[in-house]
């Protein structure tokens, strides 16, 4: 039975009861700013903690305009590092100490700019909306309330009042082409939620790679990078990123080349196999 066709209201009201999410922060010359609001929105922790942070010096302060303070990507990828380190089990005491250790001695715009660079995103795509309306357009009738849900909990789609949010256009342009030439939108989906998981086995595999030799070679595995291994350090996590990535792009060449290859020989061989069966049937009298 075809599912059925939801309007644009009726789809936005189910999002709201699984995703709400702000507008996205404005951002200046390449460099996010935030209210101390927005910060706490971003980094998924409330105001009252980014206060009580600042206080405990965990935080750097903000830059005044007036009587309100700005906060930047800075202040941002610190309070995302602070959450983990939480998450873990660490006590607030346990990281102002490790983060002073750390900064005792050294710049601390070297050490905040590594911290950027780690906790920052991996691609610099800028997200693109779009109206409900305008997605329903272009997914037509394969766009149900079931397959929305899924590409807003995959985060292919992320509701912002009465529009969505795409932060990879390229994904969305690269989905609505295989939908044009007739995979369905749910099945894509699912392939994509099960590549995930090896995707991460090789960003995982490439990450330990860069900090066994160019970490743990030298400090050991107990150990945080120090003096100008800092800055370094950052630089060359700034040029790896789209070193990996031509180089996974150039291996998934290779793989699909050969995968579609595989695919099209066998293809051959079961209808070459047919025809011979159906040669056989014909001179067989008995058949």
């Amino acid at each position: 039975m075809k599912p059925t066709q939801l309007t644009p209201s009726a789809i936005l009201q189910s999002l709201r009861k699984v995703a709400r999410a702000p507008e996205a922060p404005v951002e200046h010359s390449g460099r996010k700013e935030f209210t101390i609001d927005e910060l706490a929105r971003e980094a998924s922790t409330t105001v009252r903690n980014v206060r009580a942070y600042q206080d405990r010096g965990l935080l750097p302060p903000p830059e005044k305009r007036g009587r309100t303070g700005i906060y930047s990507d800075v202040h941002l990828a610190r309070l995302k590092i602070i959450g983990q380190l939480l998450n873990r089990g660490f006590t607030l005491a346990n990281i102002r100490d490790l983060l002073t250790a750390w900064e005792q001695g050294r710049d601390l715009n070297d050490i905040l700019g590594l911290e950027v660079v780690v906790t920052s995103p991996w691609s610099d795509e800028a997200p693109s909306y779009m109206s409900y309306e305008e997605l329903l357009e272009a997914f037509g009738d394969e766009l149900t309330q079931d397959v929305l849900l899924k590409a807003v909990n995959l985060g292919y789609m992320i509701p912002e009042g009465n529009r969505l949010r795409v932060p990879s256009p390229r994904i969305l342009n690269a989905g609505r082409e295989l939908v044009e030439a007739g995979i369905p939108l749910d099945a894509l989906l699912d392939e994509v939620n099960s590549v995930r998981s090896e995707v991460d086995r090789i960003a995982d595999g490439f990450v330990r790679m860069v900090v066994t030799h160019l970490v743990d070679a030298k400090y050991g595995d107990k150990e945080l990078p120090r003096g100008d291994d800092v800055p370094r350090l950052a630089q060359f996590i700034q040029r790896v990123r789209p070193i990996a990535d031509m180089v996974v792009s150039a291996e998934l060449a290779r793989i699909l080349d050969k995968a579609i290859n595989k695919v099209l020989v066998d293809r051959l061989a079961t209808v070459l196999t047919h025809l011979e069966e159906q040669e056989q049937q014909d001179d067989d009298p008995a058949g």
